[in-house]
């Protein structure tokens, strides 16, 4: 046995390597036939590629192969603080970082305390007492056997309803993705800003200033701050309403633990705890539904397969099809800590990387996902895989603390557009997904029979 699994070792290595000296010149060749932005040129078709994850995935498939850990003096990240940048490709190697929490610090905290108008939220945090503190409070309030009863019976509801009531042609995210994640932040949550568009908009922006706007740009920023303002004033609105008046909803327990006089469930803490998961609930669901989407329409045989589990009624079938989709374009391909330390990563291997302090270490989850040393087959598309082969949403300390609200919703909602005859991308531009200028996709247009 020990003979047999050295040879299976070197063989997926040799792979491995094949794989990376075939993605440059494949890299090359998906640069020089991409059509880039007008008036561009070279650097414009360079900048479609890598934005494209087919092109992700092929560089990746070379730093894994070849430098699986690049430290570079660059810094690529402007909107925080740092010394330069180390990119990780391989599973084991982005799983230490993420792991190591002390070493590797979260670097979102100037962000939130700007959002919250003082105080830090938990995604902010290291591991300390607050930390702690404010995440059992909030797993007492969002109580995971929800899900059962309060989060997918009415996503599941609604977006049947709306599915069947539009003649053929859906706005995925305008009339599903969007719609279904805020009647949950309203309904489940307990949040009313007076506006659906304003929670829709205010999540978004904030969302994006938060963990994607890494070049620090004041537009972002400005705008992220304006609905930032607007949703804790509605917020704080909330839970007064709420007060004396409670409903089996998440503001109404917080509520209940501050009578109890639980520390940190003051106003002013729910109100943060509050927006903190509003930013986290509808623009990610929503993106994350279409990008799953959109690779299962790119396989006709996979499509096939979700489609006749929609139509059973399956859907832990369909979510094990839409999340192995979604690792072929996840929602975020890096999750980015700051070094607070000079170490070492990889230690003991023949890819040992020196961090130094302040560093800015960009955890390569989407190469991860795609590491023959790590996963079967990763270039297959397979449904069902362990849910360890995946890291859609962060893992540890830091993962998305709605995980297992995603994994019910996203096949919730999707499952009955799926179980529709025919489905498929409308003709021209309003088939192909369009962002609206965010990181977002704001329109994508289907139809079906």
């Amino acid at each position: 046995m020990i003979v047999i699994n050295f040879i299976v070792a070197v063989w997926v290595r040799i792979l491995m390597v094949l794989d990376g000296l075939l993605a440059l010149p494949r890299l090359l060749w998906m640069i020089l036939t991409t059509k880039g932005p007008k008036g561009k040129g070279f650097g414009g078709k360079v900048g479609a590629a890598l934005g494209n994850p087919k092109g992700q995935r092929l560089i990746f498939t070379f730093l894994r192969a070849f430098i699986p850990n690049l430290s570079l003096k660059a810094q690529l990240v402007k909107a925080y603080q740092n010394t330069g940048t180390v990119i990780v490709g391989r599973m084991a190697d982005v799983q230490e970082v993420i792991a190591r929490n002390e070493d590797f610090e979260v670097v979102y905290e100037p962000k939130m305390r700007k959002i919250t108008g003082g105080a830090n939220f938990f995604l902010g945090m290291q591991d300390t007492a607050l930390y702690v503190r404010d995440t059992s409070n909030m797993r007492l309030a969002m109580r995971r056997d929800d899900v059962a009863t309060l989060v997918q019976p009415p996503a599941a509801k609604q977006a049947a309803a709306i599915v069947a009531g539009l003649p053929g042609r859906i706005d995925v995210p305008q009339d599903l993705t969007l719609q279904v994640p805020t009647s949950m932040v309203q309904d489940y949550f307990g949040i009313d800003v007076g506006s659906r568009q304003n929670l829709i908009d205010g999540a978004t922006r904030m969302f994006w200033y938060l963990f994607i706007d890494l070049a620090g740009d004041p537009a972002v920023e400005a705008e992220a701050l304006r609905y930032a303002a607007i949703c804790r004033e509605a917020i704080a609105g909330s839970i007064d309403a709420r007060k004396g008046h409670l409903k089996d909803d998440v503001i109404s327990r917080c509520l209940a633990l501050q009578t109890s006089g639980t520390p940190g469930m003051d106003d002013v803490g729910i109100r943060d705890n509050m927006i903190g998961l509003l930013i986290g609930a509808i623009p990610t669901l929503s993106k994350a539904s279409i990008l799953a989407l959109d690779q299962i329409l790119d396989r006709p045989d996979v499509l096939a397969q979700a489609q006749a589990a929609a139509r059973s009624g399956d859907e832990a079938a369909v979510g094990q099809i839409l999340f192995e989709g979604l690792r072929f374009n996840p929602l975020n391909p890096v999750i980015y800590r700051r070094s607070a330390l000079d170490t070492v990563i990889a230690a003991n291997t023949l890819r040992a990387c020196r961090i130094r302090k302040g560093q800015m270490v960009m955890a390569g989850n989407f190469s991860g996902m795609f590491d023959p040393t790590a996963l079967e087959s990763p270039n297959s598309f397979r449904a069902g895989r362990p849910w360890q082969d995946y890291i859609l949403w962060g893992v540890g300390m830091h993962v998305c603390f709605g995980d297992y609200i995603n994994r019910a919703v996203i096949p919730a909602m999707l499952t009955p557009l799926l179980a529709r005859q025919n489905l498929r991308r409308a003709k021209g531009a309003d088939g192909q997904i369009n962002s609206g200028g965010t990181p977002f996709p704001q329109h994508w247009v289907l139809e079906y029979d």
